[in-house]
């Protein structure tokens, strides 16, 4: 399942909100600095989905706020 979603980097806490069907945004705490934000955003949505953190893969928008996540199954 291939997910969009919308970075907000810096926030005050931790959290995801759903926009649409396959559309989402989420605040991470952490920077946008050397992919720390990135890998916040694994985790909340790892979290989120009940889905381990290598079952998530950041297809595009590596360095753009906007980013596609593909999410593994089994």
């Amino acid at each position: 399942m291939r997910i969009t979603v919308r970075v907000k980097p810096n926030a005050k806490k931790d959290e995801i909100k759903k926009i649409d069907t396959d559309y989402y945004e989420v605040r991470v705490t952490a920077i946008p600095e050397k992919g720390k934000a990135n890998k916040k955003v694994v985790q909340v949505l790892s979290k989120h989905f009940k889905i381990p953190k290598s079952k998530i893969r950041l297809i595009r928008g590596e360095t753009s706020r906007e980013k596609v996540f593909e999410l593994l199954d089994d």
